[in-house]
């Protein structure tokens, strides 16, 4: 079984705290987020410490939002009191809900959950072993896996039940830490100790694996023996940011580079000026976590694809590459590049209104007749598509797009929104 390494972040009236007991706040939610992403994290459990649904409004709103630039796993709980809580955490974004075992009526939220959404999606947070006793059958059968917050239960827990878990831990104890996860029904862990700055969590589960943790880290398919390097001894790194695939930078890299950037997750480099291995944002911040590293046909060049924090370039730029010297005008073809494009000029219209725009025209109609015209499109598609000729309908799907990202600006819906969405189908 791979073991995770779990994150916990607190919401209180919308923003981070450090603690379900302690309000005060801690680093911007999304920032840490951010880190949790790119750093090494397998998942993050969030915990809504609301009091009212005035409240539970907020953050999961703010969940909401954090999820639209999540890629990992979010696991949902807290304030849980009836199905509909679970539906909208759901629909929020999150893989899976945690609900609270000491509170009466989980195991019937949760009978209700999993035959709904599924078990795997369904977890429970246990504090002692009476919980688990009394309700082994029914925690068997309706959750996917617990997070155990005392870690002295896990003796007496492997005896009650073969769910697998999740145990908090009080700190970095790199013995306690191997100890628990040598366990056959442990998961992961997670704890406070995570939000320490300091903390590489790619290094951490590289010096887990060495002691033969199966982690989730990187494994070079390729050994620098395999790669050719150029006279000085180092193979050229083109760096790409790996959601819009901008090109950032070119840098170097020698064995010593490439082996601390597998076994961290952060690019590393050896400066040819310096003469020494430089880790990127180390003094800056302007960090860049891998996503992918990728040889070319003759081993000697690698492609990087990475998690920019900041800007890439020493100039402040976000690429260092911003030298005009020659450009050709062309049609954009990139799907997404023209999809992107073409509501962000129907979002200037709804900012910056210009006389004579029909997408103008729509916004003062309101809503009625934007719907209106979605519907009069939706039409004309199925009336097209009866048409042996193919031209007819992708015209008419072309304006129904066009009215649709009308209607998505009209109701702030962007296509990232979209994308998350139908990335967790």
């Amino acid at each position: 079984m791979l073991k995770n390494i779990v994150a916990t972040i607190y919401l209180k009236d919308g923003i981070a705290v450090k603690g379900p007991n302690d309000f005060t706040p801690a680093r911007d939610v999304f920032q840490s987020a951010k880190i949790y992403n790119d750093c090494g994290i397998d998942k993050i459990y969030i915990f809504d410490l609301s009091d009212d649904d005035e409240e539970h409004e907020k953050n999961l709103l703010t969940i909401k939002n954090l999820n639209h630039n999540l890629e990992i796993k979010v696991c949902a709980g807290g304030n849980i009191k009836r199905f509909e809580d679970i539906k909208k955490l759901f629909y929020a974004g999150c893989v899976q809900v945690m609900l609270n075992g000491s509170k009466p009526g989980s195991i019937a939220l949760a009978k209700e959950a999993s035959k709904r959404f599924g078990k795997d999606r369904i977890l429970v947070s246990v504090k002692n072993v009476d919980f688990i006793f009394k309700n082994k059958e029914a925690m068997e059968e309706y959750f996917h896996e617990m997070l155990v917050l005392n870690k002295k239960m896990l003796d007496a827990v492997e005896n009650i039940t073969s769910i697998p878990s999740v145990v908090a831990v009080d700190k970095y104890d790199l013995d306690e830490m191997l100890e628990i996860l040598r366990r056959d029904s442990v998961r992961g862990i997670t704890g406070r100790f995570l939000e320490e700055p300091d903390l590489d969590v790619m290094l951490l589960k590289t010096d887990l694996s060495r002691h033969g943790i199966s982690m989730v880290n990187f494994t070079s398919e390729l050994q620098w023996s395999d790669l050719k390097l150029n006279a000085d001894g180092m193979v050229p790194v083109v760096v790409q940011d790996y959601r819009t695939d901008e090109v950032l930078m070119l840098a170097y890299m020698n064995e010593e580079a490439f082996l601390r950037t597998l076994s961290s997750g952060r690019m590393t480099y050896f400066s040819r000026s310096r003469q020494e291995i430089w880790m990127k944002g180390e003094t800056s911040g302007h960090i860049q976590y891998v996503k992918s590293m990728t040889a070319d046909c003759d081993y000697d060049t690698i492609l990087a694809k990475v998690s920019q924090i900041g800007v890439a370039c020493h100039t402040g730029n976000p690429s260092c590459f911003f030298h005009p010297i020659v450009r050709k005008e062309y049609v954009e073809k990139n799907p997404q590049k023209v999809l992107q494009d073409v509501y962000g000029v129907i979002l200037n219209r709804k900012e910056h209104p210009k006389e004579g725009s029909y997408t103008n025209y729509l916004f003062e109609k309101g809503l009625d007749k934007i719907l209106k015209k979605v519907g009069e499109e939706n039409t004309e598609i199925i009336i097209a598509a009866k048409n042996p000729n193919s031209e007819e309908i992708k015209y008419e799907i072309s304006d129904y797009l066009y009215h649709l990202m009308v209607l998505m600006a009209q109701k702030g819906v962007t296509w990232d929104d979209i994308v998350q969405e139908l990335a967790q189908r």
